[in-house]
């Protein structure tokens, strides 16, 4: 087997192309092609082209939401970390992570949850418009449908891909069934990396970036 020669500025474009190369056509709505992409690109995994599950015009609403300066709260600094901050900078966004938040592990101990619950209640605070992603912990699905049949926080996008094996396929169906726009990853598949993912792909498409450009 050879190696490939690519010059350090064309190793995402030329994934992009062996990407598309070995899933051929998409089935999919054009405008969820460079979220599926992204999450292929970041996992080396192909099954994200039918593992991903999008409510109508979720993406459509995310960009929207996006472009009026959404925040966008995910439950690990795992994820956080991921977000492109020269895209948030530049569409006047901001990201952040409340699970070290010494208020939280407070809440979490005195009502005995999970601290991914109780980061819930404080994003639903910030009066802001939100996307939640959720990578790691189920639990921060649950939270947000419990807010959502109370109508007490009403996210503008769920990106619910959350890894694991306890109550991990529960709580996406919960979601999928909520009426919230989400991204949504089948059964037990996700992860904090799947989420970081999934926020750039959505935040390059807004900053007006095709999927297949090589980073600057």
């Amino acid at each position: 087997m050879e190696l490939e020669f690519v010059k350090p500025e064309d190793i995402e474009r030329r994934s992009f192309e062996i990407i598309r190369s070995e899933i051929g056509e998409i089935s999919a709505p054009e405008e969820n092609i460079p979220v599926i992409l992204r999450v292929i690109h970041t996992t080396a995994d192909l099954e994200y082209c039918e593992d991903l599950c999008f409510s109508e015009n979720a993406v459509k609403k995310a960009l929207a939401a996006i472009k009026k300066g959404a925040v966008i709260v995910t439950d690990t600094n795992m994820a956080l970390s991921g977000i492109n901050r020269s895209a948030l900078k530049k569409l006047g966004c901001k990201a952040m992570c409340f699970m070290s938040d010494d208020d939280v592990a407070e809440r979490a101990q005195h009502n005995g949850t999970t601290r991914a619950y109780a980061a819930v209640d404080k994003a639903a605070a910030l009066g802001a418009p939100v996307i939640y992603a959720s990578g790691n912990a189920p639990t921060a699905l649950i939270g947000l449908y419990e807010h959502i049949k109370k109508k007490s926080f009403i996210p503008e996008l769920i990106i619910g891909v959350p890894v694991g094996f306890v109550n991990v396929v529960q709580s996406k169906e919960l979601i999928m069934e909520s009426g919230v726009p989400y991204i949504v990853s089948k059964g037990r598949k996700g992860g904090s990396t799947v989420a970081a993912a999934i926020c750039n792909a959505l935040l390059y498409m807004a900053g007006g970036r095709n999927y297949s450009e090589s980073k600057k």
